[in-house]
């Protein structure tokens, strides 16, 4: 799901990200070159077939832990190893989900050409993604079958703010923190899963889930007038909740698992 090529070692503040942002849009020639010879928002190497993907040797998570407020525990990890199959299909809902959220947000905030841009690569992305998780779905042997969603995104969305461009800035920052949950999980799933080529999957996933929740920061901050660190601070709190405190349901972004 890359979505801007910047390299994300260290975390930045919002103020920094604003700043990166009008650069982004001031070198946009010499940077459009670079992305055709380059291809980084969908790699060229890229293919449904999992099997072609270049996996990373390493990526720097550090700046995903800091943003994040509490860390998966060990009792997720655990339910979601022995439930596999729910967890591979959750994922693949996931990434249908947030092309859908992208292609809804792309008819409906159409004044912002970086907001544009950058939704259609994501767009572009989270498809291949799905098809990926569909392929792996296919070689295991694993039906399609209804999963009702998790509390995670609903908790996160009932504190959307209903005005504008209140309302936009907070979807793009809760963005940030469902990507940033994603990748810290794919990292903690890598390493323990039973699995090569999945763990080998997931650790592929890393290389441009570790920077998106920068990309959805720069992009809020570029539409609010206001510092959004404030709001940052909040969501994080409200998210740190919902990852810490007992779920009913198992699913890639739930709670602390309990009775399943």
């Amino acid at each position: 799901m890359t979505i801007t090529h910047e390299n994300t070692s260290t975390p930045k503040t919002t103020a920094h990200l604003q700043s990166e942002l009008s650069a982004t849009a001031k070198s946009k020639p010499a940077r459009d070159a670079e992305h055709d010879s380059n291809n980084d928002s969908i790699d060229s190497v890229d293919s449904i077939d999992i099997s072609q993907l270049s996996t990373p040797l390493k990526v720097d998570l550090s700046p995903v832990y800091e943003f994040l407020g509490a860390r998966t525990s060990q009792a997720w990890v655990n339910a979601a190893i022995d439930n596999l199959p729910l967890i591979i299909q959750d994922h693949a809902n996931c990434e249908k989900k947030a092309a859908g959220t992208a292609m809804n947000l792309i008819f409906r905030y159409e004044f912002s050409y970086d907001l544009q841009r950058k939704l259609a690569q994501l767009i572009r992305e989270e498809m291949l993604h799905y098809e990926q998780v569909l392929g792996i779905m296919h070689e295991r042997g694993q039906e399609w079958r209804y999963l009702s969603a998790g509390r995670y995104a609903k908790g996160m969305l009932k504190h959307k703010r209903t005005y504008e461009p209140a309302a936009m800035v907070d979807v793009l920052i809760i963005g940030a923190f469902i990507e940033a949950r994603s990748c810290e999980r794919f990292a903690a799933l890598a390493e323990v899963i039973n699995d090569a080529r999945l763990a080998k999957y997931y650790r592929y996933l890393l290389k441009s889930e570790s920077r998106h929740f920068e990309d959805y920061l720069a992009l809020a901050q570029s539409l609010s007038e206001d510092n959004i660190d404030e709001r940052v601070t909040f969501l994080k709190e409200v998210e740190a909740e919902l990852i810490s405190t007992p779920d009913t349901e198992l699913r890639f972004h739930s709670g602390e698992p309990t009775a399943l």
